[in-house]
């Protein structure tokens, strides 16, 4: 189906910040986002709703029930089926303009280099630190910028790493690789308003780079408790 792209973005091109020649930029851009779940669904949603030019989702996993009260990608009869290939149809859907790229299967040592590279933002899905170490030390060494995002229970952090200029790198907030990924693992539970909120962050974060407005959150980390609402810059 053919779309009006004046109109489609009309309400983003208004803003003074974005106009035509930022979503010039989110047309050329190529994100990949690590982890289509709680937090993958807002941030692929938004990021595509926005006009990214390429997207790509890296998750290996398929949906299953426990899902579904977070993950708000998925639906019920999707249940079994491959958490990516599932996402590609919807966001597909959603706006026909961006080229979805779906890797069904984990980001790991062996593929990180050749993936990464390919990509100019590297954006953070993923929901353990094994993941998030190999994130970082990749763009780092392929010179990419990463998106950070993390949850639990009610809390939630965002940050951005390897932006140009900066020093922070997510070794700056644990950097004890060791001690992390031996020490036991924390409850799971979170409500699904916490992915949600953090996952726009992030989504949010990415525009303002691609568009280059704002004040990006290099070189510190942002975190909110949403038992009472409030909110922390931290420096790095």
């Amino acid at each position: 189906m053919e779309t009006n792209n004046g109109e489609r973005y009309e309400r983003q091109c208004i803003l003074s910040e974005i106009g035509p020649e930022g979503q010039d930029k989110l047309r050329k851009a190529k994100v990949l986002l690590v982890g289509v779940g709680g937090l993958g669904s807002p941030i692929s949603l938004y990021l595509t709703g926005a006009g990214i030019g390429t997207l790509g989702l890296i998750d290996d996993d398929i949906i299953s029930t426990s899902n579904l009260q977070r993950q708000i990608l998925y639906t019920e009869e999707e249940v079994g089926l491959s958490k990516v290939r599932q996402a590609k149809k919807k966001l597909q859907a959603l706006n026909s303009d961006v080229c979805i790229e779906a890797y069904p299967f984990k980001l790991t040592p062996e593929n990180a280099d050749e993936l990464i590279e390919t990509y100019d933002i590297i954006v953070d899905g993923c929901d353990n630190f094994t993941t998030r170490y190999l994130i970082n030390d990749t763009c780092l060494k392929k010179n990419k910028i990463y998106v950070y995002g993390a949850i639990r229970a009610f809390d939630g952090q965002v940050s951005v790493f390897n932006y140009p200029g900066s020093h922070s790198t997510y070794r700056s907030i644990y950097p004890n690789e060791e001690e992390i990924l031996n020490m036991p693992h924390p409850p799971k539970g979170v409500i699904g308003i916490t992915p949600g909120i953090i996952g726009c962050v992030e989504a949010t974060e990415v525009i303002k780079i691609i568009c280059n407005f704002g004040e990006i959150l290099s070189d510190k980390l942002w975190t909110i408790n949403l038992k009472n609402m409030q909110t922390e810059i931290i420096s790095l």
